[in-house]
This record gives structure tokens, sequence and C-alpha cells, in this order.
């Protein structure tokens, strides 16, 4: 296999230089990108965010258990700066969700282009290896990213949509020769900055990997990496150790995380653990002409190197704080709060870009190979689409919004039903587990029927994890609403009224005497009366 370019002499600038052609390339990208990959704004945590916009647009929705919609907004600019940008441009909110979707696919990649450009630079060889890594970060887009319950980029608009792009750019910046120059030091400051306006978690992530690609310009390898090692490890017990120990609900909804604690991981994610590390290790062992230094840059380290050692060294930091401190025997799960192992969420981004290039740069350039290196990208998007599809059964390939209302989702149908038929002032009880009930789809109520709901297991009690102060209301609403649809009328009554419910979503098959004026065979809306 060969190896990537060294790349030809020319200014820092110049790696980061987007050309016209190459922007309309990443542009078509990034659209194939949409249409492989599908889109879903209303499903899982874009459920959650496009709820917290929808109540900054409207701040009378969701009076019912508010703060499940609010809690995230405390932290973040992202909501915040969406619904500024609809009454800007009154745009609807479904038209504007799209537009920074898309948008943030072309940001992403031209992040990747800007990264690999910092390493390969900008000759013919390193241009075609960039096309190489863009192209198999788009490929892998949706693949998930170990046992951490993220996706590389999700198919639908969060803040990482936008934090991602920021943190591979700052990245590119740190990487640049900083003497005498005052421009990538502040470009990466910015986009640090930025970063932690939307998506403060990630952005904490995303500043110990610049911090480590810029300490790690001092050569002195052991030192750097053992001073990193005390100062992660004696943030993580301080932390632990201030942290006053958990109440029952607390720690129930911390412990919903499975995620959380690498001893509740399967085999094949913990070998999605590894995998990386083992990959990036390899290019450190046996690195070949891969770790050249250009001719203009003969004292300065391989930007390579470095960005290849710090994923490394961090992707191993943060699996011993996870192993040391994420544990769930801990009378306080902190650390585990701060989810440690999504800093793996950069370090798949940087190993795709790198494998895509190296492989671009495999083998001479002939037709036979062309035609096999074709034949496995067709191969890998069809793997791709099938699992999304897989992931998404029950909906559109993509939830576009000129075909909302020809959705096949029987769910997402009874909560657009919802939306206009019932009161805005409406509390909803639903199964607890409804967001993981096969045909659901992950489809987030509260967003789409823009009616308050009592809190549900998995969104919710994520929403809970981070937020304590919310795991009593949680664990009381998963309580009153676990088996809603198998239960009696009696039951319902007694659990539910005292909450000030008022509707609820069952599945077709619950017996109900109340009146249920919506049944489209799978789900049905019921109004609960006294």
């Amino acid at each position: 296999m060969a190896t990537l370019p060294a790349g030809a002499p020319e200014t820092p600038r110049a790696a980061h230089a987007l050309r016209p052609r190459y922007a309309l390339g990443l542009l078509a990208l990034a659209l194939a990108m949409l249409a492989l990959h599908g889109y879903h704004p209303f499903a899982e945590d874009g459920g959650l965010y496009a709820a917290g916009i929808e109540r900054l647009l409207q701040p009378g929705l969701f009076a019912g258990h508010s703060a499940f919609v609010t809690e995230h907004l405390r932290f973040s600019l992202f909501a915040p700066a969406v619904a500024l940008l609809v009454r800007a441009t009154r745009l609807p909110l479904d038209w504007a969700l799209l537009l920074l979707y898309a948008s943030s696919l072309w940001l992403t990649l031209a992040a990747g282009w800007a990264l690999l450009g910092r390493v390969l630079g900008n000759s013919a060889t390193g241009t075609r290896a960039r096309w190489g890594g863009v192209l198999l970060l788009a490929l892998w887009a949706t693949l998930p990213v170990a046992g951490t319950s993220l996706v590389l980029l999700d198919p639908y608009l969060t803040a990482r949509s936008l934090s991602t792009p920021l943190t591979l750019w700052a990245m590119a910046f740190a990487l640049e020769d900083w003497r005498g120059r005052a421009q990538p030091a502040v470009a990466c400051a910015l986009c640090l900055a930025a970063a932690a306006l939307l998506h403060p978690l990630m952005a904490g992530y995303a500043l110990a990997f610049v911090l480590t690609l810029r300490l790690l310009r001092l050569r002195r390898r052991i030192a750097v990496w053992g001073g990193l090692l005390l100062l992660a490890l004696a943030m993580a017990a301080t932390l632990q150790a201030l942290t006053p120990a958990e109440g029952p609900a607390a720690v129930a909804a911390a412990l919903s995380r499975y995620y959380w604690f690498l001893s509740q991981w399967q085999w094949y994610e913990l070998c999605g653990l590894a995998g990386p590390l083992l990959l990036l290790a390899a290019l450190l062992r046996w690195p070949g002409a891969l770790l050249s230094k250009r001719p203009n840059e003969a004292d300065q380290p391989d930007a390579l190197r470095l960005l290849v050692e710090a994923a490394l060294g961090l992707g191993l930091l943060a699996t011993l704080v996870a192993l040391l401190f994420a544990r769930e025997g801990m009378a306080a799960h902190m650390v585990a709060r701060l989810q440690p192992l999504r800093v793996f969420l950069t370090i798949y981004a940087v190993m795709a870009l790198l494998l895509g290039a190296r492989l671009a740069m495999a083998g001479p350039k002939t037709l036979g190979l062309a035609i096999v290196r074709g034949a496995a990208v067709l191969a890998m998007a069809a793997a791709m689409f099938w699992a999304q599809r897989a992931v998404y059964p029950a909906s559109a390939h993509l939830e576009l919004p000129w075909r909302s209302a020809d959705d096949p989702n029987r769910w997402t149908q009874a909560f657009l039903w919802a939306r206009t038929h019932t009161p805005p002032q409406a509390l909803f009880a639903l199964d607890a587990d409804y967001i993981t009930t096969a045909g659901e789809d992950a489809q987030g109520f509260r967003a789409l029927a823009q009616r308050s709901a009592l809190p549900d297991f998995s969104k919710d009690g994520g929403v809970a994890s981070l937020a304590p102060r919310l795991a009593d209301a949680w664990r009381q609403g998963v309580q009153a609403q676990t088996g809603l649809s198998t239960e009696s009328d009696a039951v319902r009554h007694a659990r539910l009224l005292p909450l000030g419910v008022s509707w609820m979503v069952l599945h077709s098959t619950a017996a109900a005497a109340m009146p249920c004026p919506y049944d489209n065979g799978t789900v049905k809306v019921c109004r609960l009366t006294p």
C-alpha cells in the first residue's frame, strides 16, 4: 500500500485555500451525502433541539414539563441562533432546518479538506489524497462512534452539526506555525469560541485536541504526555471528589445511559473503541515516507505525526479516565456525565480522513484499480444506505418539508394530527418507551405535535442524566407511563389524572373505553376523561 504524499513546498495559508471548483465539488459531495444517509429532522436529538427552537419561536408551547425542552437552552446559543435566523428570514422552521443541515454537511467536508491540506499540501498528489479523505468521511457520515451513542454526522440538525466542522478547522489552524503570525492563532481561538457557544462539551474536547497539538510541538513528548496524564487524572479526581452523592432518581437517570460505562459495552463496541487506536498506532509504527517533512518546513514537526499522535494519545487518555472514574457503583457520576469517550467523535473523523487519503494513493494509476475503487465506493455506499433504512424503516428516507403530509410513519401521522386537533395547553402521556417502539423510528413527539408531554424514558432520560435536578420529575413520568397501552382505564386514570394529563397516545390494540377520535391502525389518540 502506498504511503500518503508529503506534498510540495507551499505557504501554510495555501493549505487552507479552497478553490471555487473544489468548493463546488464539495457541495456536490454534500448533496450526495444527504441523499445517501437520509434526513430525519425531528428524530432522536434532532427532535430535542427542534422543540427548543419551537419554544423560542412560540413561548407558549410546552407549558407542561417545559424544563425538559429548555434545559439545553441554558448552555448553548444554537437554538437561539436558529430561532433568530427563522425570524430574520421568515423561513418556515422545517425549511430553515433543512438548509442549515445541508450547509453543515458542506462545512464539515470543507473543514476536513482544510485539515488534510495542512497535513498533505496542495500538490497534485496531495489534492488527490484530500479527495480520497473527504470521500471516505462522506461515506462514513452515519458510522456509529464505538458505543458512545453518537454517529460521525447525525442525519438531522443539532449543535454537533456545527461544532464538528469548527473542531476540525481549529485543529487545522493549530497545526500551523504560529511564530510571528497571529492569524492562525486568532482563527483557531475563534473556532473554539464559536464551538463553545454552540456545544460547550464538544468544544472542551476540541480544546483538548488543540492544546495537545500545540504542546507536542515542543518535541519533549514524554514530558508532554506525562503532564497531560497527570492533569487529566487530577481534574477527574477533583471533579469526582467535589460532587455530592446523588439521590436515587439521579442515579437511575445516570444508569439509564449504559454507554457512559465501559463495563456495560458489548464486545463489538469495544472493538469500535480499539480499532481506530490500532490504526493510528500502525501509522506511527510504520511511517515510511508518510511523515516526511516539507522542504520549506525542515525545522518544524511534521503535521501528520502531530495529528496522529494527538488523536492516539487523547483516545488512550479518555479511555483511562472512563475506566477509572466513569463507573456505575460510584456515589456520584460527574465524570461519567462529561462523557470523556466523546473525544472519539473527532478521532473517528481523523481516522476517516487519513484512511481515505491513504487508500486514494494506494497502487498505480491503472484502469483496473480505478474500477476496483469505484466498485468499493458503490458497495460501501449501498451498505450505508441499507443501514440507514434499517434504522428508520417506517419513515421516508428524506423527510423533506414539502413531503411532511405524505410521511408513511404512522406515529408521525398521529403526532401531526394531535398538533391540529388538540388544544395547545394539552398535556399528553405516551408509553414510557415509545421512542424505541418498532416502527416509531425515534420520532420526537413534542417537536412534531407541538404539545406538552410527560417525560419519557429515553430522550428525557438523557436530559435528566445531564441535569440531576430533573431526575425526580423524569422518574415520576416514566413510572406513570410504563406499560400505558397494556393497562386498564382505571389504572390510567389513577396514574395520569393527578399529573394533569388530558390526552394520550396509545397503540391501536390498547383497550380503552374513553373517546379516541384518531386511530390509524397502529396508533390512536385518546382523550383522558375523568
